[in-house]
């Protein structure tokens, strides 16, 4: 694989792609998806519409749902798009097990997340990449990091998962409290060219075409924020109309970087289920620092950890990442 340096304009917005991929057939199997994992939750498909005003977050009121067509949820403003990249923050951590449920015995507002990788150059779903995701508890403590969090050893709230032919992963998790200085969040990165080892991680490969932030509504922060045991944060709430990460993100045009969302029952104890689309650029690719690698004995401090990019310029990939040919080889003893 060839890396050259230099910037790159990149498009992540998709409102060009909404045509093909609503021919392709990958809307409806969006709709089903997500239909079939609300079923399992005791609401049925005929149903659906008539919980339309709990679907969306109420950015723009314009109602969007898992019924909506891909032309409404790929507009080209308020749509369903993850920003290019930010930082990872410094609470990220290599060698996390490749798993859905990634909850463990941590307590809050049951969620299941869906996620999609679109190519943004070939409007083709991205198949066969590793997503990883990784927020605070309830109370807006890490695991796996120390320094006040939860500690080196702690593996809870952090995990990836290989995306399917559509592009998509699911993870079972807790709604993300809140720490001093930042938003409600959920980090995101994708991972290229990756290869899952026999211990059920990709290593510390930590080459990413791909690192961003996932939001939602305050006023659904507001409500999970009340229950128990989001109460019981003491740290200081900022709210996204103060959170500079977010304000890039939604500073660029066509971007909405708040997830799209459904109650599972009369309120938000009964669960949630939340659904993101995003683009990536899949020539590019770059080193994320981690603050701490995780291995089967536990985590170890990473002495030359950053909270971003360990280059300031982008690496972009010459050769594009392969579909079909086998995946860079991670030594097994990572």
């Amino acid at each position: 694989m060839r890396f050259s340096t230099g910037r790159v304009t990149r498009r992540n917005d998709l409102s060009h792609c909404a045509a093909k991929l609503e021919a392709r057939g990958i809307e409806k199997r969006n709709l089903m998806r997500r239909a079939t994992k609300l079923e399992a939750r005791g609401i049925e498909k005929r149903n659906l519409m008539r919980h339309r005003s709990r679907y969306g977050h109420n950015n723009t009121s314009n109602g969007y749902s898992i019924c909506s067509p891909a032309s409404s949820l790929f507009a080209s403003n308020n749509s369903c798009i993850l920003t290019p990249e930010v930082t990872n923050g410094p609470y990220y951590v290599s060698g996390e097990y490749v798993r859905r449920d990634i909850g463990e015995e941590q307590t809050g507002v049951a969620i299941t997340l869906d996620y999609q990788v679109v190519d943004v150059d070939t409007c083709e779903p991205v198949p066969n990449v590793f997503v990883e995701i990784w927020h605070c508890n309830a109370t807006g403590v890490y695991s796996g990091v120390g320094g006040g969090q939860g500690g080196l050893d702690t593996t809870w709230l952090r995990g990836l998962q290989e995306t399917d032919e559509d592009g998509v992963v699911q993870f079972e998790s807790i709604f993300p409290g809140h720490y001093t200085g930042r938003a409600t969040h959920i980090h995101v990165m994708v991972h290229a060219n990756a290869t899952l080892l026999s211990n059920n991680t990709i290593g510390h490969d930590n080459t990413a075409m791909h690192v961003g932030q996932a939001f939602f509504d305050q006023s659904l922060i507001s409500e999970v924020e009340a229950t128990s045991p989001y109460i019981l944060n003491e740290q200081e709430l900022t709210e996204n109309a103060d959170d500079d990460i977010l304000a890039e993100e939604a500073s660029t045009d066509g971007v909405d970087p708040l997830m799209s969302y459904m109650l599972l029952g009369s309120s938000v104890s009964d669960g949630l289920f939340a659904w993101l689309s995003f683009g990536v650029n899949t020539t590019y690719a770059n080193q994320a620092g981690a603050a701490a690698l995780y291995y089967e004995g536990g985590g170890v401090t990473n002495e030359d950890a950053g909270g971003g990019l360990t280059d300031p310029l982008d690496y972009v990939l010459t050769d594009p990442i392969p579909r079909s040919s086998p995946r860079s080889a991670v030594p097994s003893f990572l």
